[in-house]
């Protein structure tokens, strides 16, 4: 094997290649990048039997090839190479790389040893990649960390006729965004996949500036899984087994009682009265006329509280949330108002979740289709 490559180009294929690779693994040779040099290009493959990356780029190759070494350590040389073309070859079954004057020499793991990829079928759909790596971002920061359940700590996709929902919960909220999804002349609504909420967020900034992404949703035998392609570039993922559970329909139609609030505001507040909480404590909210007040009582060292600006739209209301869960909501609202909507619940003395949605101005709704839904209390059991 022997080729030649832009080094500004090889650097970012094997920094893709490499990026969910897991840190650490019982089968070195899972640690591995596989280099296929052939016909004016080369390929940069990983895969640890749940997630596989492959990225193609173009290559100066004299002599066809493929070499298995570990992609830590040549992400690490990659990133710190001169610039000048890289040239690799295979010398006494080590791999030889050469970049101006600086030269190594890195060890070889069996090719033949190697686990074969997953391969990527007919399309299911295409989306927006802005649109997508948002809509991820928005989500995932609702998924479950917790993998005692591990159905909830991946993030469902949803199939619609021309929009694609993507569902997150860990039982105390819940996350929805829609996107605009194309699905061509194939038939796929209904179709639902559920993947890994850190595999997806890593996905999302992947292919967050590629236009447009390819999604392929494929189950056949006993491995069910995704692949999301751009620019030359494919990622695959396992599927989590399981029912996701019904969490959409905990959201309302309508809510008639709800608070507009300046966004930045609220995050600023929220984390200067929360100081003093300790921890897993919950603030309480009051919404009235007047503004909205935060308040963290019940700490014997130190008590605080804060009055913003907020304009409510009916009855005077008091929520207790914890601090984290609301920011993360706020965090994920993308504009310069956001809606807080009171839900009711058969016992007048218990508030149900909060809705929280973006919004354009203090009059005009948002229209992201983001939804986020918060309650202290399991909204699952």
């Amino acid at each position: 094997m022997k080729f030649q490559v832009n080094r500004d180009v090889f650097s970012e294929a094997v920094s893709f290649a490499v990026k969910l690779l897991p840190q650490r693994t019982t089968q070195p040779i899972l640690s591995g990048v596989l280099l296929e040099a052939s016909e004016g290009a080369l390929v940069l493959s990983s895969f640890d039997y749940e997630v596989s990356s492959r990225a193609e780029i173009a290559a100066d190759v004299e002599e066809a090839g493929s070499a298995l070494v570990s992609g830590r350590l040549l992400a690490e040389i990659a990133s710190r190479l001169p610039n000048a073309p890289v040239q690799f070859s295979t010398v006494d079954g080590k791999i030889a790389v050469q970049c101006g004057s600086a030269k190594f020499t890195l060890g070889s793991m069996p090719v033949e040893e190697y686990p074969t990829l997953p391969q990527v079928g007919e399309r299911t759909g295409v989306l927006p990649a802005e649109d997508f790596a948002a809509a991820v971002a928005q989500v995932t920061v609702a998924a479950s960390r917790d993998d005692v359940t591990p159905v909830i700590t991946g993030v469902q996709l949803e199939v619609g006729d021309n929009n694609l929902s993507l569902v997150a919960t860990d039982r105390y909220r819940v996350a929805v965004r829609e996107i605009d999804w194309d699905s061509g002349s194939t038939t796929a609504e209904g179709t639902a996949a559920l993947i890994p909420a850190r595999t997806l967020a890593e996905i999302g900034k992947t292919f967050a500036h590629s236009g447009t992404v390819s999604v392929t949703i494929a189950r056949g035998d006993d491995r069910e899984l995704i692949a999301f392609s751009a620019d030359k570039k494919t990622v695959t993922s396992l599927l989590i087994k399981g029912n996701f559970p019904p969490v959409k329909r905990l959201f309302p139609e309508t809510v008639d009682n709800y608070a507009v609030v300046n966004t930045a505001e609220l995050i600023e507040a929220t984390r200067r009265v929360s100081l003093v909480l300790e921890r897993e404590a919950a603030l309480r909210f009051s919404f009235s006329i007047d503004g909205v007040t935060l308040e963290a009582t019940g700490a014997e060292q130190a008590q605080a509280q804060e009055t913003i600006e907020g304009h409510l739209h009916g009855e005077d209301t008091v929520v207790s949330l914890k601090p984290a869960f609301l920011l993360d909501g706020l965090g994920a609202v993308h504009s310069e108002y956001v809606r807080i909507s009171f839900t009711k619940t058969d016992n007048p003395n218990k508030p149900g979740p909060v809705l929280i949605t973006s919004q354009s101005s203090k009059d005009q709704p948002g229209a992201d289709n983001y939804k986020y839904l918060l309650q202290p209390n399991l909204l699952l059991r």
